[in-house]
């Protein structure tokens, strides 16, 4: 018996990209970034715990240019992960399932997401350098 053509379902690619889709995929990868995040707070703790030389090295290595990158992204993810869980919340009262407000809500958890991550960053960076 010839196998016949069978169609494929739909692909990414069909399907024109949203603001509630691209938050919905981030809000799963801010969480994952997270998780990883707790093991590095874990691994902080366990180095300020065992005392000067081991959490030297730990605060060197989150000094230099690639610990601050890490720490940003970190920063950002909590703040993104923070505003949209709030943003869920929202929508778990029963508010804000029109589509401007899906669209509303969305740009402004992006914005407020940049807002204080920024600002999270201009107070550590002027603390760090009086």
């Amino acid at each position: 018996m010839p196998s016949r053509e069978r169609p494929l379902s739909p692909h990414l690619q069909i399907y024109r990209w949203q603001i509630t889709m691209l938050m919905s995929i981030l809000h799963r990868a801010s969480g994952v970034v997270l998780a990883v995040g707790a093991l590095g707070l874990a691994w902080w703790l366990h180095a300020l715990a065992s005392g000067g030389e081991t959490y030297a090295a730990c605060a060197a290595l989150l000094a230099s240019l690639p610990g601050k990158v890490v720490l940003f992204v970190f920063s950002a993810a909590l703040v993104y992960h923070l505003l949209n869980g709030i943003r869920h919340l929202l929508w778990d009262s029963g508010r804000g399932y029109g589509i401007p407000s899906l669209y509303a809500s969305g740009y402004t958890v992006w914005a407020l997401t940049l807002l204080f991550t920024a600002a999270i960053w201009a107070v550590v960076l002027i603390g760090a350098n009086p």
